[in-house]
C-alpha cells in the first residue's frame, strides 16, 4: 500500500511539472530569424559582458509582468549585445497566451532592474513579444517579434533641477 501511494505522488508531481509553461529567453535565434541586439545609451555599442545583466518578465498582460528565471550576463566579443539562450519554465499553464518582455540594467547599480532603476543606473526594456507557452516535450517557443533596442540612461539629480528651475523661469514670464 506504501508503495502505491509513493508511486501516486511521484506520478502527480511529474504531471504538475510537465503542466507547465516554457519558453526560449534569447534575443539571437537565427533558426526564427530573431536578431534584437541590446545596445547602451546611444545606440552605437552594444552590451558586452556582466556589467549589464537581462531576465525576462512574463505576465498575462503588459500590466502584470513579473521576473522568471535568472539574470544572465551579456556575452562579448562578436557576440557583445546577446545573451545566452536560456529555456525558462514559467510556472504558467501550457497553452496560456503570455506577454514576455526583456529588461536589461547596469549590474553595478542592483542585482535587480527594479534596484538597478532605484539606484540611479541605466535600464532598458524590449517590446512586449505574445507568446503561447508549450510544455514538455514540445521544444520551448521563441521570442518570436523582439527587437533591438537601446539602454536609456537614468536623468541625473542636477538636469532634473535644471528642468524645474527652468519652467519656473517660463511661469513667471507670462
Amino acid at each position: 500500500m506504501k508503495k502505491l501511494i509513493v508511486a501516486a505522488v511521484v506520478g502527480l508531481t511529474a504531471y504538475a511539472a510537465l503542466a507547465q509553461g516554457q519558453f526560449t529567453f534569447g534575443n539571437r535565434v537565427t533558426a526564427d530569424n530573431i536578431d534584437a541586439k541590446v545596445f547602451a545609451p546611444g545606440g552605437a555599442t552594444p552590451l558586452d559582458g556582466a556589467a549589464y545583466l537581462a531576465q525576462a518578465y512574463i505576465g498575462t498582460d503588459p500590466g502584470s509582468l513579473n521576473p522568471v528565471g535568472t539574470a544572465l550576463p551579456f556575452r562579448t566579443g562578436a557576440a557583445a549585445g546577446y545573451i545566452t539562450s536560456t529555456g525558462i519554465t514559467t510556472g504558467i499553464a501550457a497553452g496560456t497566451s503570455v506577454k514576455v518582455v526583456m529588461r536589461e540594467w547596469e549590474a553595478a547599480k542592483g542585482a535587480t532592474y527594479e534596484a538597478a532603476v532605484a539606484g540611479g543606473g541605466v535600464y532598458g526594456s524590449s517590446n512586449p513579444v505574445t507568446l503561447t507557452l508549450s510544455g514538455p516535450p514540445a521544444t520551448p517557443v521563441n521570442m518570436v517579434g523582439l527587437q533591438s533596442f537601446s539602454l536609456i540612461p537614468e536623468p541625473s539629480t542636477m538636469a532634473l533641477g535644471v528642468l524645474g528651475i527652468a519652467a519656473l523661469l517660463l511661469r513667471r514670464r507670462q
